[in-house]
Parts: structure tokens; sequence; C-alpha cells
């Protein structure tokens, strides 16, 4: 019993110093290294591929195939000019030339074409190969795909340059309503009312057009309807019943450059309402009508039971006036007042290209 112990311990122990002894020849120079190699080349992740002098290629791994779309029978044999787009065809000769002096490319960052015609950015490490008197026979190039890290940068940039051109934006347009507003404050504390006020309809307007930086449209301001817009400026003077204000019609697309300027006019038509017009009593009523035309939309802001007209007339000159005139100019629209008995009726006509205009 003790001998059949002792021979079957001592067959695992051969069986297992066979193992030691293969393990420590395939790790011995020589031991088919080249095999080895070809299985690392095979596995990687990015593209592979050797060429001769004359730019011809000569190996082609798998994801080389996964990366330009060519099978290794497509591709090798051919030239390597058939990866690079015409107006990149003189980098091939400068890489040629530094190769065949000994030097290795690291991390260049081009494009290439796939099979199908499309582009692709790739980053490039190219090795000089030599044979075995140290004879440079040609060049090895590993290429990976930056596709992805690339339209990430774009993006980032596009963000920042978005970014840079609202705040310039609104710095612009706060530098103006602080200068116009300066002109008609009476009292410091008047100027900080409106300037609040009139920053806060900017950042309703403002909230409105940001892009939601989600997907395939990230970055893209938005645009909104006009009632929307209405909607959101008028809110904070709806009553507990609700009613005060109504808004008729067919509702009209406007785009995110002209949310702003619009934004401002109707903040001011409201403000004027709140403190002087028809939203300054329990009883007073406000209807906003969008009519549609062939060429045009009139806008009409109506007020009922609001207050006396000389009441409105002795308040309304200044900023709102100079405002008005100035949105009216950019949109090349026109504006008339009309003092009823009731209350102030507005109509604003906009050439109906004028909401999607940049």
């Amino acid at each position: 019993m003790a001998d059949r112990n002792y021979d079957g311990e001592g067959g695992r122990a051969q069986d297992r110093l066979r193992q030691l002894e293969a393990g420590f020849a395939a790790a011995q120079p020589g031991h088919d290294a080249a095999a080895f190699l070809a299985a690392i080349v095979e596995s990687s992740d990015d593209a592979i591929i050797s060429k001769s002098l004359q730019g011809i290629i000569t190996t082609w791994n798998k994801s080389a195939e996964r990366v330009f779309g060519y099978t290794a029978e497509e591709a090798v044999g051919r030239p390597i000019t058939m990866l690079i787009p015409e107006d990149r065809l003189d980098e091939e000769p400068a890489i040629l030339a530094r190769i065949n002096a000994g030097e290795r490319v690291d991390h260049f960052e081009t494009v290439r074409r796939r099979k199908d015609g499309t582009f692709i950015d790739i980053s490039l490490t190219i090795s000089p190969i030599r044979n075995g008197e140290g004879k440079i026979i040609g060049a090895s190039k590993i290429a990976r795909d930056i596709s992805d890290r690339k339209r990430a940068a774009e993006h980032q940039d596009l963000l920042l340059r978005e970014m840079h051109h609202r705040v310039k934006n609104l710095f612009a347009i706060t530098g103006s309503i602080i200068t116009l507003a300066a002109r008609t404050a009476q009292t410091p504390a008047e100027l900080a009312t409106g300037m609040k006020d009139r920053l806060v309809a900017l950042s309703r307007a403002h909230e409105m057009t940001l892009p939601s930086f989600t997907g395939g449209e990230a970055f893209v301001a938005q645009s909104t309807t006009l009632f929307t817009l209405l909607s959101s400026l008028l809110s904070p003077f709806e009553d507990k019943e609700g009613g005060r204000w109504r808004l008729h019609g067919e509702d009209a697309q406007i785009s995110a450059d002209r949310v702003t300027s619009l934004a401002l006019l109707f903040h001011e038509y409201a403000t004027n309402a709140v403190k002087y017009g028809a939203l300054s009593v329990p009883e007073g009523r406000l209807d906003v009508t969008l009519s549609s035309r062939p060429d045009s939309f009139e806008i009409t802001w109506l007020e009922s039971d609001a207050k006396p007209k000389r009441a409105v007339e002795s308040k309304e000159t200044g900023f709102g006036t100079t405002l008005e005139q100035m949105v009216v100019r950019t949109l090349n629209a026109q504006v008339s007042r009309d003092w009823q008995p009731h209350g102030l009726l507005i109509r604003l006509t906009v050439p109906r290209d004028a909401f999607a205009i940049p």
C-alpha cells in the first residue's frame, strides 16, 4: 500500500516537473517567439499593420479589418495609400523618409479612409522594422481609433464657445438695460427694482432657449413659442382665481435668437400694465391675440378695465419707449398704441420670417 501511494505521489511529482520544464522552455528566447508575437498582434485592440519601404502592405491584423473594413486578403499586397485621403497623400513620403532614417513616429494624429469611403480619426505610432543584420526593411504601424475622443473634444469646444457667446450677449444686453434705466430712474431704489425685474425676465427667457446637453442635439439652442414665452412672463401676475390674462389665436414658433428681444419687450408691457394699467386693479383684464397673415403676424395687447388714460400717459416715457423702438427696429416690425375708453390697445405687426431669422 505504501509503495502504491509512493508511486502515485511520485507520478504526480513527475508530471508537475514536466510542466515546469515546459513552462521554463516556453519562456526561453527562441522558443517559437514568432508564434507568440503573432498571437499578441492578432489579439490587439489596435490596428497593427506592417509595410515595405515602398509602402506596400505586408501584414494586417484583425483589428485593422475592424477599423478600416478591409480583410487581410483585400489589404495585403496593396499600397498603404489606399487608406489615405487625397488631401493627405503628402504624409506618406514624409513618414517613409523618417523610417528610412531610423526614426520612430509617435502618436501622429491624422485622418484615414475606410473601405466604405467614410473617414476616421486615428493616432499613429510608426516604427522601423529591421532584419537580423540591423538593416531597415519596412515599417510597423499601430493605428488607434480616436474618433470618440475627437468628438468629445469637439463637443467640449462647442460648449465653451456657446457659453462664451451667451455670456457675452447677456452682458451686452444687461449693459444696455442699465444705461437706459439709469436715464429714467428717479432714485437708486427705483433703478435697483427695475433692474431686478428685467434681469428676472431675461433669466426666464434664457432658460427657455437653453440646450439640454444630452443626446445628438446637445449644444443646440432650443426655440420656443410666443404663448410659452408670454405665459412665463405673465405667470407672476395671475391671481388665485385665474383669468386675469388670456391668450388667443394660433401659437407661433420663435427662434432662440428672437426670444430675448421679445421677452424684454413684453416684460415692459406687462410691467406697465401692473404699475399703471389693467393688471394694477383687481377688475383689470389683459387679452393677447396672435393673428396670422400670409406675410406677417399681428399681436394685439388689449387691456380692459384699466386706470384712466392720464395716469399711464404721465408715466409711459423713457426706458420702455426706447426699448420698444430698439426691438421694433430689430424685428423690422411696426407698432401702434391706441388709448380706448376701457384701456390700452397695442398692435405689433411682425414680418412672418422675423421670428426665425437669426
